[in-house]
């Protein structure tokens, strides 16, 4: 994650059409703005629960996501909630997710 001092923001609505932007055309007909924003909102829930997002509702400096955690966490959710999302859509969020965080300087390229 970024450590310089300067604020980022993390904006939902631009992060969506990043992410719609982001997925293959074939993928995208079968993915809503809702599908893309309650897994956005998983990934934040997943981040709460691991305690990676400070009281001050900024994510740490450096944190170390497990990556298939993070998936299964999702893959939990989706089912328990029986959203009409499967893995292969899960993954292509998160790779958009991932993507639009480096693009604003949230995440760093490993």
């Amino acid at each position: 994650m970024n450590t310089d001092n300067e604020e980022l923001v993390f904006d939902e609505s631009e992060a969506i059409r990043f992410i719609l932007n982001f997925i293959p055309e074939e993928d995208k007909k079968n993915l809503t703005e809702d599908d893309i924003q309650y897994v956005l909102d998983v990934i934040y829930d997943y981040y709460d629960s691991e305690g990676l997002i400070e009281d001050d509702n900024e994510t740490a400096d450096e944190a170390s996501i497990d990556e298939e955690k993070m998936f299964d966490y999702i893959r939990n959710a989706v089912k328990k909630d029986k959203m009409n999302i499967n893995d292969e859509q899960i993954q292509l969020i998160l790779e958009g997710e991932f993507e639009y965080g480096v693009s604003i300087g949230i995440y760093e390229e490993e």
